[in-house]
């Protein structure tokens, strides 16, 4: 017998790190090759890792909410083999062939590294990540004895010194940060998380914690609003064309592919033209440079069944055909409601689309996600009188309207730009021809 080291795997580009969410078998328990193991989450989705050998497991290495590096051995299972095939031995075999670059290791590393060398008095046992936060936040060692720990023996664990920071703002004063770091002006920055404020409660309220995700999402909303100055756009638009062309060609699409056809990949194809027609609005910021993307990566907002909101990505859209464009979309909403999603699947969006229309909402006001600086809201398709222009004159008509709203990052993004570029969906969509092959 043999010990094999199981590995957190390589999850995408910019994953260093994942949490340990519930172990799916016991130490003791035989698992077969492919068989799921452990779930885990990422900030930006949740997912299994599955078990590339068959064996028992004999040592778990990572417990529940612990936190696990790329790379690192999460377990330890006992396989068939001859003596000599040690678990290092295993371990070449695995996840260091796709291991995180260099640079971006020393991108990550850094922080920690850094936050290792502040000096605490010999009676306050930080782990390395805590001391991270700690020294990001500026919470001096006098703040930091004042918080109550949850861990072992009441050491300070991650959650705590986040809820800590949440509340910070609602303490009393606290000591000032060492002279040395006073002296120096920092930067202004986004906030770490939402705020929060403490609120009284009446007889009869349920207080909910909130999720994982659902942290995650309030951090990543403060944030954009705290970083990008938002403008919205909005403009109504005639898709009576899409709706009949739609209505003509999902039968057939769905028999032939096996694949529902829903308006999201017309809409998409919309706004890659767009993108083509301006390209401009495909960057990022990065201080004080605008990265212009090559690559069109739409985010497409899905929400899920517990009510939380995840962006998968449709890498290259500008590639791919209606057909491409409905396979992928489908796919990927799948995988999002069903909890199958890869780290990379939520990576890279250039541009999103989110369709406030799916929940009866004529309209809405996006929030740009970062690092981006626009986002389009798709409303609802509803049957209104509307005035064509005709050649014998004006006429009255039933239509299909929609509304659509775009916000943009006003730092890069003029009225103008995101004004033009809504225009442009809005024409693709207003003149969609009848006779688009599928």
């Amino acid at each position: 017998m043999a010990e094999y080291k199981l590995l957190l795997p390589s999850m995408g580009e910019g994953v260093m790190e994942a949490t340990i969410i519930t172990w799916l078998f016991n130490e003791g328990d035989n698992v077969k090759e492919d068989d799921s193991v452990v779930e885990i989450a990422t900030d930006k989705v949740d997912s299994d890792v599955p078990t590339p050998v068959s064996g028992k497991i004999v040592k778990i290495l990572k417990q529940k909410d612990e936190v696990a590096k790329v790379g690192e051995a999460i377990a330890i299972l006992e396989i068939e083999g001859e003596g000599g095939n040690t678990a290092s031995e295993e371990v070449k075999t695995e996840a260091p062939a796709a291991a995180p670059d260099t640079e971006t290791l020393k991108t990550i590393e850094e922080p920690l590294q850094a936050a290792a060398n502040v000096e605490f008095s010999g009676d306050l046992y930080l782990s390395p990540l805590v001391k991270s936060i700690a020294q990001q936040e500026n919470i001096s060692e006098t703040e930091l004895k004042s918080i109550k720990g949850s861990g072992l023996e009441g050491r300070i664990t991650k959650e705590d010194i986040l809820a800590y920071v949440s509340n910070r703002g609602n303490q009393p004063a606290q000591q000032a940060a060492p002279a040395q770091q006073a002296s120096a002006p920092a930067a202004p920055k986004a906030p770490a998380s939402a705020p929060v404020s403490t609120i009284s409660t009446a007889a009869g309220d349920e207080i909910i914690p909130m999720d994982r995700m659902r942290k995650i999402i309030a951090e990543n909303m403060v944030k954009a609003k705290h970083i990008a100055p938002h403008v919205t756009s909005f403009i109504e638009t005639d898709v009576t064309n899409v709706v009949k062309w739609r209505n003509k060609h999902k039968d057939i699409f769905e028999k032939r592919e096996g694949e529902k056809l829903t308006f999201m990949p017309i809409f998409v194809k919309a706004i890659v033209k767009a993108i083509q027609d301006f390209p401009m609005i495909n960057v990022s910021i990065s201080g004080e440079n605008i990265i212009k993307k090559k690559n069109i990566n739409i985010g497409m907002a899905t929400a899920l069944p517990d009510g939380n909101l995840i962006v998968p990505v449709i890498k290259n859209a500008d590639q791919l055909s209606l057909s491409g464009l409905a396979k992928a979309i489908n796919d990927l909403a799948y995988r999002a409601r069903n909890k199958k999603l890869r780290p990379e699947d939520t990576q890279g969006a250039t541009y999103t689309i989110s369709n406030v229309g799916s929940f009866g909402n004529l309209m809405g006001t996006p929030i740009i996600p970062q690092p981006q600086v626009a986002i389009l809201a798709i409303g609802a398709i509803v049957k209104k009188p509307a005035v064509l222009e005709t050649k014998d004159g004006d006429v009255i008509a039933i239509r299909q309207l929609m509304f659509m709203s775009h916000s943009y990052d006003h730092r890069v993004v003029d009225g103008s730009l995101g004004g033009m570029m809504l225009k442009h969906v809005h024409d693709y969509l207003q003149n969609w021809d009848l006779n688009t092959e599928i």
